[in-house]
């Protein structure tokens, strides 16, 4: 599969997200804090589109206190995270990471799921089914906390938002950088408006969906079951 998720970079894929992104670590920092009110004991905290592990491992950390026997589960399509991914349970040994594709994962007595910038690298097709089973697999009471790259309903603030976006990422990367990964990415990034996201989770069974976070086109948002 080609490498879409830059775990190769040299300085980084956890520094490079964040320099990319502007305000990246403040949405990190809010999934984590979040997950205090919604991760129990005996349930699973599942995290789709896990990379390095970073996000889990900060949950776990936060939340052994009060919840020692919660259960830590990321998933990832991409195999260039494996050496992170041991490297995280190395240290993090009651993590359980794993390269798979989540259109096959079973997801059960979930507390709490979180997706970073995960749905809009999926077909256009699965991403009703995948949010279907997340909510299935969610407990009453437990959180799908999301964040995603979003279009504009206005192609003016589309453009106007999209320019911003360049602006903030050349204070890190060379313009070339920048529009290499644009290529790269031009036939695998599909984002949704944030209607249509609104509209599936509502399928999906959702009654009320709240963001919490929001940079440029990049938008977190949380839904209870």
């Amino acid at each position: 599969m080609s490498d879409f998720t830059f775990a190769h970079r040299q300085e980084g894929f956890d520094n490079h997200i964040d320099k990319s992104i502007r305000g990246y670590s403040t949405l990190h920092d809010d999934i984590v804090k979040m997950s205090k009110y919604f991760v129990e004991d005996h349930t699973n905290v599942v995290d789709i589109g896990c990379s390095t592990g970073k996000t889990l491992a900060a949950m776990q950390k936060q939340n052994e206190s009060f919840a020692p026997e919660a259960y830590y589960q990321g998933i990832d399509y991409a195999d260039g995270f494996a050496d992170a991914m041991h490297s995280r349970m190395e240290e993090c040994p009651d993590l359980d990471l794993r390269q798979g594709d989540v259109r096959d994962f079973g997801f059960h007595n979930c507390s709490m799921v979180t997706s970073i910038f995960t749905l809009q690298f999926m077909s256009h097709k699965d991403r009703q089914m995948v949010l279907n089973n997340i909510y299935d697999g969610l407990n009453p009471g437990g959180a799908f906390v999301f964040a995603e790259k979003t279009y504009s309903c206005s192609p003016k603030v589309q453009d106007m938002l999209t320019f911003m976006f360049y602006d903030h990422k050349r204070e890190s990367f060379s313009p070339e950088d920048i529009m290499d990964k644009e290529q790269t990415l031009r036939n695998m990034l599909k984002p949704n408006t944030w209607s249509e996201l609104n509209t599936m989770l509502s399928k999906a069974g959702f009654e009320s969906v709240q963001t919490f976070w929001q940079n440029h086109l990049f938008v977190g948002a949380i839904a209870i079951k």
